[in-house]
């Protein structure tokens, strides 16, 4: 097959029928054709010894078009093809997989998606602070706050981020596009910035160091902060939605 002059020889997974949707198998494995004369096989297999072959519902073979020509084969010194009898075998090393399917959609404009948290004493705040938890389409996140900045924003500006609370616990990703906020309490010209991430454990949280500088937040005549009083807002426009599957 697609190795003219040669015999092609291959691993197949056979009865696939009987396992579950969505299976996977990874082997290690090394194609044989034994010597009769000289009681010995002949060992094929990835320059890689360590190649881990996943062998699923699209790819059920793997192997070589060209495993050994057919003039070498067919030569009766070599061993391979005697009295019209030939010897193939295989070695197969099975890697156990605990891992589970995951189906991931995407919600757009969830329901009770804004968060609005009032920080009362916004002086009084220490490096940083968390609002309390708020649930989106079965996924929990909060508000993180660098008062005075943190990052390259470090005393220059206020630094918001959303933080997945998911993370924390688990290994799986989640996807949020959202909107953070600064309300202006006389004005009504808020400042907002917009983000999409996927956040993980390793990246837990996602947003703007220097969301706000400080001498704008600390201006009285630009509303953001009115008797030591700070509102902060987050709203998620979509959401991603994960369901696991054995």
């Amino acid at each position: 097959m697609n190795g003219s002059g040669h015999i092609s020889l291959y691993l197949a997974i056979v009865e696939t029928e009987n396992l579950p949707r969505g299976w996977e198998i990874c082997v290690n494995f090394k194609l044989l054709v034994f010597d009769q004369i000289r009681d010995k096989y002949l060992t094929i297999h990835d320059a890689d010894d360590s190649s881990i072959k996943r062998f699923h519902d699209m790819k059920t073979e793997w192997g070589f078009t060209k495993f050994l020509p057919l003039d070498t084969f067919n030569d009766v010194s070599h061993g391979y093809l005697v009295n019209d009898c030939c010897l193939f075998g295989v070695e197969v090393f099975v890697h156990k997989h605990s891992g589970k399917l995951e189906c991931v959609s995407i919600t757009e404009k969830p329901a009770n998606c804004t968060l609005t948290w009032k920080i009362e004493k916004f002086s009084a705040l220490d490096e940083e602070s968390y609002s309390q938890e708020f649930t989106v389409a079965d996924s929990q996140w909060k508000i993180l706050v660098y008062p005075k900045g943190n990052s390259n924003g470090k005393a220059k500006a206020i630094s918001v981020y959303l933080c997945s609370c998911n993370c924390l616990v688990s290994d799986l990703k989640y996807f949020a596009e959202f909107k953070l906020r600064i309300r202006d309490q006389i004005n009504k010209n808020h400042v907002e910035n917009t983000a999409k991430h996927w956040f993980s454990k390793s990246l837990k949280d996602w947003g703007f160091s220097q969301f706000l500088l400080l001498e704008n937040l600390n201006d009285a005549s630009k509303g953001f902060l009115v008797n030591d009083t700070l509102i902060v807002e987050a709203e998620i426009m979509a959401v991603s939605n994960i369901k696991l599957f054995a």
